[in-house]
Order: structure tokens, then sequence, then C-alpha cells
């Protein structure tokens, strides 16, 4: 029988939004948490974000008591430390600095994690003493809200780290996937961006518009996952329905690999979407704070729904 840990501490190296996310998840389950932030200008802004993501988590705001900012690694106490998660910039050099520091720093058989999204965690790691107790764990923005996390398997890793890991994870009310192997995208990005290489080149093909794109996956497939995944749902119906439509719809599929010209051409134009003010569509700081808040709210009720069903 699986036993739920009881909330320890868990230490945050690199303190973002991801960073501030990720602490107030411990937070939120009883957990002491330390993270490293060196520029201490931040550290307000830093705290009214983990205050929010506890709120909408449902958390006690005063659990941000609990909460220890430091400017150093050196400052953190790894001693009794339960987990250390790694949030910096996604900069190899850079993971690759921290990595090497708590590879020394961080007492044997305290697992470490990272939280990259693109790097591989057996490149992270790469010529540290302790790699067998180093792994990815890969939350999604916003990963307070988003309950799945990716357990990813280094070519080094030891089982009872990943087991470790999902452990803590499941104990938190996230929902660990666990992934076999360091791979590029590991497992979910690498569903997601097939769909949405598809998604636009049917841009560049002329067949919909961005918005139309956007309808087609937010209200067909896109609801329908919510309630059973793409594996699920084709075995409700019938695999040999699968077989079928994937010999006829297969073949005109887009297998480019490199991005369309499309969005090259917006990425070229400097028209990086809400960041600039220009995408695909034209965006306000007001327009911008409004979807972001909207979206927000959707997801919260995802997750309510979620938690109901179990």
């Amino acid at each position: 029988m699986t036993t739920t840990p009881a909330p320890g501490h868990a230490a945050i190296i690199g303190f973002g939004l991801m960073g501030c996310d990720i602490a107030a998840i411990f937070l939120a389950g009883g957990w002491r948490v330390t993270a490293v932030e060196p520029d201490r200008a931040s550290w307000p802004a830093r705290l009214d974000r983990v205050t929010l993501s506890l709120s909408q988590l449902g958390g006690a705001a005063r659990r941000v008591d609990a909460l220890d900012l430091v400017a150093s690694m050196d400052d953190v106490g790894f001693a009794d430390a339960d987990v250390v998660i790694e949030a910096v910039p996604e900069k190899l050099e850079m993971k690759r600095a921290v990595f090497a520091a708590l590879d020394r720093l961080v007492p044997a058989g305290i697992p470490i994690a990272s939280n990259a999204s693109g790097f591989r965690i057996t490149d992270i790691a790469e010529g540290c003493a302790t790699q067998s107790r180093m792994a990815n764990l890969h939350f999604f923005l916003p990963a307070h809200l988003v309950p799945g996390v990716e357990v990813v398997k280094g070519e080094q890793t030891g089982d009872a780290t990943c087991a470790r890991l999902a452990e803590i994870m499941a104990g938190l009310g996230r929902v660990p996937i666990r992934v076999a192997r360091d791979v590029p995208g590991f497992l979910a990005n690498r569903i997601q961006h097939a769909m949405v290489r598809e998604a636009f080149n049917c841009i560049d093909e002329g067949l919909a518009s961005a918005e139309d794109v956007d309808k087609a996956v937010r209200f067909t497939f896109g609801m329908r996952i919510m309630g059973a995944g793409p594996i699920l749902q084709k075995e409700l119906a019938g695999l040999e329905t699968q077989v079928a439509a994937a010999a006829t719809i297969y073949p005109s599929l887009t297998n480019r690999t490199a991005p369309g010209p499309t969005i090259m051409a917006l990425v070229e134009a400097g028209k990086l979407g809400a960041k600039t003010g220009e995408g695909f569509w034209h965006w306000t700081p007001e327009s911008t704070k409004e979807a972001r808040a909207k979206y927000e709210r959707m997801l919260l009720a995802a997750l309510e729904l979620l938690k109901r069903e179990g």
C-alpha cells in the first residue's frame, strides 16, 4: 500500500514564476520551503506571487510564513532537506553549474530534480558524482494549476529516485507521469508539439484562421480530453476506427522538421505575441491581463472538476 509522505522541507533553486508556483504547491501541502533568489529587490514581488498562487489553491496566506528566501545556495541548510528542485532559467550552462554545486552541497540520499522543459537531465547532470539521485521533475505553467508533473528518468537516474519523487508529488495532490527514457520533449511536449505542428500547418495551408484552429481544439477534442486521454478515447470507440481514420488522414499530415513559414515570419518580424503587443492578435496590457485571468479561471474550474471526478 502506498503511503503519503509527511510534510517536509523542500529547497527550490531559482525563484522566478515557475519557482514561485512550485513553492506554493509545497506550502499548500504543509511543507517548509527554502528558496534561493539572488536578486533581493525582486523578493516582495515573488512573495506576492506565492501568496496569489496559494490563494488559488485554497491555501491559507499565512503559509507564506513557512517560506524562507535566501540569496545563496550556501544559506539553504540542505542537511534537513527532503527534496531539492532547480528552477533557474532555461540555460544549459547555468543549470549545469547549479547541479555541479548541488552535487557537492546536498547530502547523499536527497533527490535532486531539475524543472528543465527542454534540456535532458542526462546532459544537465553530466559529470556529477551523484547522478543516480538526479532526475527531471517537469511542471507545466502555471505549475500550481496544472496537476500533471513528469518524472523523467535520466540515463544514470536510479529507479528509487523516480519512485521517491513520484511519491512526493502524489502526496501533494499532483499527478505524477513517469517517463522511462530521457528524450527531447519528454512525453507531454512530444505529444503537444505533434498537435501544434499540424495546427500551424493548417494556417500555413490556408485551411483555417488562427481563431478557427483554436476553436477546433478547444470545442471539440480539447473538451473530450478532459474526460479521457486519446488512448482511452480510441479504446472506447473501437481501435479499428482509429486504424481506418489514420489510413486516410496520416498521408496528408505535415512531417516538416522545422517551424513553418507563418510562425517564422512573425518571429523574424519581432511579433512574438502578447509580450511584444502583436502576434496573430494585437495585444494591450489590459487585454493581456484579461486573457491570462480568463485562462487561469478556466484552469481552476477544470482543476476542481478533475478533483471531483478523481
